[in-house]
């Protein structure tokens, strides 16, 4: 294996941002979601179908969460599903002003 300089870069917090995705808060948000409603399934013991028996929501939904294809989900649909579930959501909503692009954070690593 020969040694290649590896550029390391600290992230900002949000990976499809820093992926340049359109719509990155969105897709955070969404994640976000996605993890808490996995983490109900998982804390109930319940498997697809058993949350498909309990919420009404397809098992095939859940299944798409799971595996995080969330493409076909709004922020309004998966908050329901964790309602759904027995969970309730706070939501807390800080703006930040967007600052110019530094490349400062950028660290050469050897491998």
């Amino acid at each position: 294996m020969k040694k290649e300089k590896l550029e390391v870069v600290r992230g900002g917090g949000n990976v499809f941002r820093d992926l340049g995705h359109k719509d990155a808060d969105a897709a955070q948000f969404k994640a976000i979601l996605a993890a808490e409603i996995i983490k109900a399934l998982d804390q109930q013991g319940l498997t697809v179908r058993a949350a498909h028996d309990r919420t009404g929501i397809a098992a095939a939904d859940f299944s798409r969460i799971r595996n995080a294809n969330l493409g076909r989900f709004s922020v309004d649909r998966l908050m329901s599903i964790i309602n759904r579930l027995g969970s309730r959501i706070e939501v807390r909503v800080r703006v930040h002003r967007q600052e110019a692009s530094s490349c400062s954070n950028r660290v050469p690593v050897s491998r």
